[in-house]
């Protein structure tokens, strides 16, 4: 199916914004958000079509915008470390834009950000200009255009990427597995002290439970020797009034026979 007025307009302002995007802006560029924030706009109008194109097609233009979108965004960010964590998550597209292309401009760009973003790193942790390096970069380019071929060239600079690339992939694979083996050192080191306490509390309940029971046969001793004690007190009152009450019957009597 031929391509609509809409979605020709679409191509050719996404294969703009991707080459703004490959080259190097002023913080004050404002025109890629603008034309980003356009193919938004003319993205859902697609969609929206009665005669729009494959979805296949329509999954590849909003993967490359939200690519954008998320380059945009990952500029944003204050550190680099932060920029080049934003830009490892980000999906640039599988095909190319226009027919020009030999592999997609997004893949392309993701490579140079990243690379850029490791160069920034690289220069913070041994304390160079960046400035002063990609000036000197972009020096080396030039005389090596003057060299060799913009086929070679650009053969070149995405090895470069890509080895740049793979070296970042591989410090942060390293990062990860020693926050990895930290968590796991600190999840055992909690998880004993945590038998510990569950076998002091074991312990606590059972001496616990002993003394209850000691307690109890204590109190039930006392108790019986309560009951004891009172009965012998009690019999021995008995026999006092009966001493009494006899001594007196006789007292009583003695006394009349005397008178």
């Amino acid at each position: 199916m031929a391509a609509t007025r809409l979605e020709l307009n679409l191509m050719r302002l996404l294969s703009r914004c991707e080459a703004l995007a490959a080259e190097r802006r002023d913080p004050e560029e404002w025109r890629l958000e603008k034309y980003v924030t356009a193919l938004e706009d003319m993205l859902r109008e697609l969609k929206n079509q009665s005669s729009k194109p494959a979805p296949e097609l329509l999954n590849e233009y909003s993967r490359k915008v939200d690519f954008l979108k998320g380059l945009l965004e990952a500029e944003k960010l204050s550190s680099s470390t932060e920029k080049a964590l934003a830009n490892q998550f980000l999906a640039p597209g599988r095909t190319p834009t226009t027919s020009k292309e030999r592999t997609p401009a997004t893949k392309t760009v993701h490579l140079q950000t990243k690379a850029r973003c490791t160069g920034k790193m690289r220069s913070e942790l041994l304390g160079t200009d960046p400035l002063a390096m990609d000036d000197s970069e972009e020096l080396n380019i030039r005389k090596r255009k003057g060299l060799v071929s913009d086929e070679k060239q650009s053969a070149l600079e995405l090895d470069a990427v890509l080895q740049h690339h793979q070296d970042m992939q591989e410090k942060l694979a390293e990062e990860m597995l020693s926050l990895a083996r930290s968590l796991k050192n600190n999840t055992l080191a909690a998880q004993n002290v945590i038998k510990q306490d569950n076998q002091t509390l074991s312990h606590s309940l059972r001496m616990a439970d002993q003394n209850f029971e000691k307690l109890k046969d204590e109190s039930d001793r006392l108790e019986q020797h309560a009951k004891k004690s009172v009965n012998w007190l009690l019999w021995i009152m008995l026999i006092v009034v009966c001493f009494i009450f006899i001594s007196m019957i006789l007292f009583i009597r003695i006394f009349r026979k005397l008178k």
